[in-house]
């Protein structure tokens, strides 16, 4: 007789490395809508859209034995030089890292973390904009890999350690 659940299986051993999702938020949301009476005109001239995108992280709890992670989206639509809306977001989660070696958390930590996050912020950019009056915006799958590299290249030309300290 089997005395495991799919629950049970569903679960990674205990001493296996893993991530778990304690919790996810909208920290920040800011809508700026300056053409909302205009926004459903037709108009010839596609939007220049600009992103920003940024990882920002933190320890929490007395023992550091959880980690914050931000993931802050800014986006600005312009018609020549007329900007429609504005987006501001910041959706962070709070993970926590079991069996982890040292040197991995980092890279979780800026490209697992906000891979995890991103389908939920890129859902709220798409029924903001919606709700604004706009084709709901829906931007592409971001790979974090590289903003993670990027990162430790700016690290080394400031001088600062290549692993942050978490």
């Amino acid at each position: 007789m089997n005395t495991h659940s799919a629950a049970d299986s569903a679960l990674p051993p205990a001493d296996s490395p893993h991530l778990r999702v304690l919790a996810q938020y909208v920290k920040e949301l800011s809508f700026r809508n300056l053409m909302a009476a205009a926004a459903s005109q037709a108009y010839d001239v596609q939007p220049t859209i600009d992103m920003g995108v940024e990882v920002k992280s933190r320890p929490m709890g007395e023992n550091r034995e959880a980690v914050e992670v931000d993931l802050c989206i800014n986006v600005q639509a312009k018609r020549q030089d007329s900007v429609m809306f504005s987006v501001d977001l910041v959706y962070s989660g709070l993970f926590q890292f079991m069996n982890v070696r040292s040197d991995d958390v980092e890279p979780l930590i800026w490209i697992e973390c906000p891979r995890l996050l991103f389908p939920f912020s890129r859902q709220i950019l798409a029924e903001i904009t919606r709700e604004g009056g706009y084709p709901p915006l829906l931007i592409n799958p971001i790979d974090f890999t590289p903003l993670y590299w990027q990162e430790l290249r700016d690290r080394q030309a400031r001088g600062e350690p290549a692993h942050a300290a978490f």
